[in-house]
């Protein structure tokens, strides 16, 4: 948005930090969309490769459960994935009903790529602010997103996420 542009919206919207926040999360998807497609991947496919990798083998479960991504989803992310040698689906030895997922040495090499990607779209979107201010607001959103999903810093209105 121009300048000239943001003086024709009244000021009572330009100060709204629903709008403000809105606007900015908007931007910031279409900066990570663009970064990812680079490496024809999506932010679902890095949350999955990030927490095999901090986590080891999980089941699917345990992996929606860790990347908020839904089960349904997740079985297309997964086979996408797997297709690309990024991470092993294998039955479970103490429960054949259901499958680990593994991430193989391909699939950490991509998530760095990813992440090489994500950092470039974050340093774009955070540009206009300086490494304090970054820090700031990194933090504040942080207290604001855990207050609203019921975290340890929640007020009587956080209510859990529902995923």
């Amino acid at each position: 948005m121009s300048t000239e542009e943001d003086e024709t919206v009244p000021a009572r919207l330009r100060e709204l930090p629903s709008r403000l926040l809105s606007q900015a999360a908007t931007h910031a998807q279409r900066l990570v969309i663009t970064g990812l497609s680079g490496a024809d991947a999506h932010k679902w496919h890095y949350a999955a490769l990030v927490a095999l990798e901090e986590s080891g083998p999980v089941s699917q479960a345990e992996l929606s459960a860790r990347t908020g991504i839904h089960r349904s989803d997740l079985v297309a992310v997964i086979n996408e994935l797997a297709g690309r040698g990024l991470v092993e689906r294998t039955p479970d030895p103490a429960d054949r009903r259901r499958n680990v997922i593994t991430l193989t040495p391909r699939g950490r090499h991509h998530s760095r790529r990813l992440e090489q990607l994500l950092d470039a779209a974050q340093e774009e979107l955070l540009s206009p602010l300086s490494p304090n201010e970054r820090e700031q607001l990194v933090r504040l959103l942080g207290r604001l997103v855990t207050h609203h999903a019921g975290g340890p810093d929640a007020g009587p209105g956080g209510m859990p996420d529902g995923g």
